[in-house]
C-alpha cells in the first residue's frame, strides 16, 4: 500500500489483503492466526469452546472488512478470504481481530496488529501475526524444553546428557493446553529411566560441584542438584556420573586445587537420535542425529515464556520451581516476586550435530570411571545419515565452537605445530580450544551494518581499561565491538551495537560477588564509550553525534498489577529489605541468562559461553557454541537485506522485548543501524523505564529497559537514579572492588 499525494500522517491508498487460515485452535482455543507477519509464534488461549468464529479487520477507528464465520471444530479453521480496499484513513496499525460468535454478541478471541508505517512501505507482509489479549487470554512461547521432552521421548538408540545443572525432579512440560500425551506430571528423571528401561542407551554427565558433599546434606555454593541427580540414577539403567572440572597437566597441586573449585562444565547439550523424515520412510526407522545446545539447563527455574510473570501462576505453573536467588529467605511461602527468565536455545541437525555428538563423547572417554567407559554407541554416519541428504529447501551452514583444553577431552595434539593446524592453541603442557572467542571476534569484525547482543555477562578488554589492566579479563569482545563501532563512524558509515543484560548478576546486588561483577561491567562499559567518543571528536561530529547514537546498552524487568485470584502467601519478607520493597512495588528485573549474539540479520551465535573471561579463555569454564547463516539469506542478495529465519528470530526478540511499543516503531526496526531505530528502540526504553519505576504500578507494555547508567556527549558514564543504586535496592549500579575475591573468580 502506498501513500500518494498525501500527508505520511494518512494511510492513503489500495490495500490488499488475504486472511488465510488459523492455526492450532484446539478445543482451549490456543493458535496462532493470520499469515500477514514476520515468523512471530506466540499463541493464544481462552478457556471456553466458540462455536463459529470470524476476523474483523479495522484501520484505526475504522472498520474495513470481516470475513465469514466458520464453524469451529477440533481441525483447524481456513478462511482464504481476499479484501480489495481503498483507503484514506489517519496511520494507525492494521488491527486483525478475532472473534467467536454466541448467542447474546461476540467475544474477543485475540487481537493482531500490522504496524502502519510497515503497511505504507507497499511491500508485501506474509507470515504468521502474533494473537494478543482477548477474553481469558493469554500468550505462550514455542517451549523449547517440551521439544526437549518430545525428542527424548522418541529417540530409539541413545540420549547423551551433559549440563551446569541437571535436575531429575522438574517437570519439562507443564501447559494443559499444550500438553503431551503421557507427559502430565512426568518429571526429567522419570522420563531418563522410561527410556533407559526401554533398551536406550541413556548417559548423564553433569557437572560435580565440588562444594556439594553428599554425605553431609550440603547442596553446594551452587545449587545445582548435582549428589540429588546422582543419587536418583543410582542402581537404573541409566548411566551417570558426576564429572569434575579437572586442571590441566601444568598446574600445582594447589592451582589443580583451585581450578576444580572454582571453574565448571559449563556446556548444555543434550544428543540423541530422531526420525530422519525421509521419503517413504512412514515408521521413522530411518534415524539422525539430534543435538539441542545453548544457554537451558535442564535444572529448576529455567521455565517460563515470554510473559515473565512475577506473581502469576504461582500456585500452579511455578508451585513446584518457584525461584528466587537475589533475596535471603525468599521462597513461595513469602511469595512473589518470582525470578522471571530469559534465555534461547537452539537444535542442531547435520554434521552440526555429530560434532556435539563428538564433544559428548571425546569429554566422556577422558573423565568417566572405568566401569562406564565402554557405555558409548558405536555410531556410525553410514546408519545415521545427514538429513541434507533428503533434501532441504531452507539449508543452513552452522560451525560448532568450544572454549575447552585437553585436561576435559581426548584427541587433543600436545605437539604445537599439530595443535595450531586444528585450530587450538598451545599453552605450557596444555592444548587449548577457545575459537569460541574467536568465533565473536571474526563475526564482529565482518559486520557491516549492526551487532544485536543479548548475555548474561559483559566484560573484557582489560588492556584497555582504565584501571585494574592487570585483572586477566582479556578477552577480546567488548573491545572488538567497540572499534569496529569507532571504524564505522570514522568512515562515515552507519553502524549500530546493542546489548542486553541482566540489570545485575544473579545474587543479592550488594553482595560482594555481584558488586565485583558489577565494577568489571562498568570498566568495560567506560572503556567503550572512550573509544566510541574518540571515533566521533575524530570524524569532526562532536556536537552533532552523541556515542549513544551508536552504542547502548539494556536489561529486562517486568511489573505487574495485582489482579483477584492471585497466589497469596502465608507469609511476606522482612519489612524495608530488598525483598519487601521488590513485592511492594510489584517490580523486578527478567534475568538475561542467554548467550546470543546476531550479525546484521544474516549470522546468528547461540551456546552455552558468557562474555567473560570464565567462558572464552578455554581454560577456565568449559563451553559449546555454535554459528550459523543460511546461504540463501545473505545481505546483498536479490531482496538488499538478509530476511531469512535469522532476521526473522532478531524481530520476534524485539516484538517479546518491546511488545506494546513495538507498533510505534514501524518499518525502522526493519534497519537496526538506522539512527531512527536507535532512537526508536531506545524511546521504547526510557518509556518502559518511566512505567517500571514511577509510583502508580500498571502492567508493561514491553520488557526493554535502559540499563541504569548515562552517557555524556564526551563518553562519560554516570548512574541513572538519584541514589546511584538499583531500584528497590541498596546495591550501587557501578558496582565496587572485592577485597575478598580474586579476580580470577569475578572476571
Amino acid at each position: 500500500m502506498g501513500s500518494r499525494g498525501a500527508a505520511a500522517d494518512h494511510l492513503h491508498g489500495v490495500l490488499e489483503l488475504t486472511v488465510y487460515e488459523a492455526d492450532d485452535l484446539h478445543n482451549a482455543i490456543h493458535g496462532r492466526i493470520i499469515k500477514a507477519a514476520e515468523s512471530l509464534k506466540e499463541s493464544l488461549g481462552v478457556h471456553r469452546l466458540a462455536h463459529r468464529i470470524y476476523v474483523d479487520v479495522d484501520v484505526g477507528a475504522a472498520r474495513v472488512a470481516r470475513t465469514r464465520e466458520v464453524e469451529f471444530h477440533p481441525t483447524n479453521p481456513v478462511w482464504n478470504q481476499s479484501f480489495r480496499l481503498h483507503c484514506a484513513y489517519p496511520a494507525a496499525p492494521v488491527a486483525f481481530t478475532v472473534k467467536s460468535q454466541h448467542l447474546v454478541g461476540a467475544g474477543v478471541l485475540g487481537s493482531a496488529r500490522v504496524p502502519a508505517a510497515r503497511v505504507a512501505t507497499g511491500e508485501p507482509v506474509e507470515g504468521w501475526l502474533d494473537l494478543r489479549g482477548g477474553e481469558h487470554g493469554h500468550a505462550t512461547h514455542t517451549p523449547k524444553l517440551r521439544d526437549m521432552y518430545v525428542a527424548i521421548r522418541d529417540a530409539r538408540r541413545f540420549v547423551y546428557v551433559a549440563g551446569w545443572s541437571v535436575n531429575a525432579d522438574i517437570t519439562l512440560v507443564r501447559d494443559a493446553s499444550r500438553m503431551v500425551p503421557g507427559a502430565e506430571g512426568v518429571t526429567l528423571g522419570e522420563l531418563l529411566r522410561r527410556k533407559a528401561d526401554e533398551g536406550v542407551a541413556v548417559l548423564v554427565m553433569p557437572w560435580q560441584d565440588k562444594t556439594s558433599v553428599s554425605f553431609l546434606g550440603n547442596g553446594g555454593l551452587m545449587r545445582t542438584h548435582d549428589e540429588e541427580t546422582r543419587r536418583f540414577f543410582e542402581g537404573t539403567n541409566v548411566r551417570c556420573f558426576l564429572c569434575p572440572r579437572n586442571a590441566d597437566a601444568s598446574l600445582t597441586m594447589v592451582q589443580s586445587i583451585e581450578v576444580a573449585a572454582e571453574f565448571t562444565h559449563h556446556q548444555k547439550t543434550v544428543t540423541l537420535d530422531a526420525a530422519a523424515a525421509s521419503p517413504g520412510d512412514a515408521d521413522g526407522s530411518r534415524r539422525h542425529i539430534v543435538s539441542f545446545i545453548g544457554g537451558i539447563d535442564l535444572c529448576d527455574g529455567r521455565y517460563d515464556d515470554e510473559n515473565h510473570t512475577l506473581f502469576r501462576d504461582l500456585d500452579t505453573t511455578y508451585r513446584h520451581d518457584f525461584m528466587q536467588n537475589n533475596f535471603k529467605h525468599a521462597g513461595l511461602r513469602r511469595g512473589g516476586p518470582r525470578e522471571p527468565w530469559h534465555d534461547v536455545h537452539c537444535r542442531l541437525e547435520g554434521r552440526a550435530a555429530w560434532d556435539v555428538l563428538a564433544n559428548f563423547e571425546q569429554r566422556w572417554r577422558k573423565q568417566a570411571p572405568p566401569e562406564m567407559a565402554g557405555c558409548l554407541l558405536d555410531l556410525s554416519q553410514a546408519e545415521l545419515p545427514d538429513p541434507g541428504s533428503f533434501g532441504d529447501d531452507e539449508p543452513w551452514n552452522v560451525q560448532v565452537f568450544r572454549s575447552i583444553d585437553d585436561a576435559s577431552v581426548v584427541g587433543f595434539p600436545a605437539e604445537p605445530v599439530a595443535a595450531a593446524a586444528m585450530g587450538l592453541t598451545n599453552g605450557k603442557d596444555v592444548t587449548i580450544d577457545r575459537s569460541i572467542q574467536a568465533g565473536y571476534v571474526e563475526a564482529i569484525r565482518r559486520a557491516r551494518r549492526f551487532i544485536y547482543v543479548e548475555n548474561q555477562y559483559f566484560l573484557g578488554g582489560c588492556a584497555s581499561w582504565a584501571e585494574d589492566r592487570d585483572a586477566g579479563c582479556l578477552n577480546l569482545v567488548p573491545v572488538e565491538i567497540a572499534l569496529k563501532v569507532a571504524a564505522k563512524i570514522r568512515r562515515g558509515e552507519r553502524f549500530a551495537a546493542y546489548v542486553v543484560t541482566p540489570m545485575w548478576p544473579e545474587g543479592e546486588p550488594a553482595g560482594d560477588s555481584v558488586q565485583a561483577i558489577l565494577r568489571w561491567n562498568r570498566l568495560t562499559v567506560e572503556m567503550m564509550y572512550g573509544i566510541v567518543t574518540k571515533a566521533i571528536d575524530d570524524a569532526g561530529l562532536r556536537g552533532q553525534a552523541h556515542p549513544c547514537d551508536y552504542l547502548n546498552f539494556f536489561c529486562l524487568g517486568n511489573r505487574e498489577a495485582p489482579r483477584p485470584g492471585e497466589y497469596s502467601p502465608p507469609e511476606t519478607p522482612d519489612v524495608d529489605t530488598d525483598y519487601w520493597r521488590a513485592q511492594v512495588n510489584r517490580r523486578f528485573p527478567i534475568y538475561v541468562h542467554a548467550k546470543l549474539m546476531i550479525v546484521d540479520d544474516e549470522y546468528v551465535m547461540v551456546g552455552s559461553a558468557n562474555l567473560n573471561e570464565r567462558s572464552l579463555a578455554g581454560n577456565r569454564d568449559s563451553e559449546i557454541a555454535q554459528g550459523s547463516y543460511q546461504p540463501a539469506h545473505l545481505n546483498g542478495g536479490p531482496s538488499g537485506r538478509a530476511r531469512g529465519l535469522v532476521h526473522a528470530f532478531r524481530m520476534s526478540l524485539w516484538h517479546e522485548h518491546l511488545m506494546g511499543h513495538a507498533g510505534g516503531g514501524g518499518g525502522v526496526f526493519l534497519e537496526p543501524e538506522s539512527a531512527e531505530c536507535v532512537r526508536a528502540v531506545r524511546r521504547a526504553a526510557e518509556a518502559t523505564w518511566d512505567a517500571y519505576t514511577r509510583d502508580t504500578m500498571e502492567d508493561l507494555l514491553g520488557h526493554l529497559l535502559p540499563f541504569p547508567i548515562t552517557v555524556s556527549e564526551f563518553g562519560e558514564v554516570a548512574d541513572l537514579t538519584a541514589d546511584g543504586c538499583f531500584p528497590d535496592t541498596t546495591a550501587p549500579v557501578k558496582g565496587r572492588r572485592s577485597l575478598k575475591l580474586p579476580a580470577i573468580l569475578t572476571t
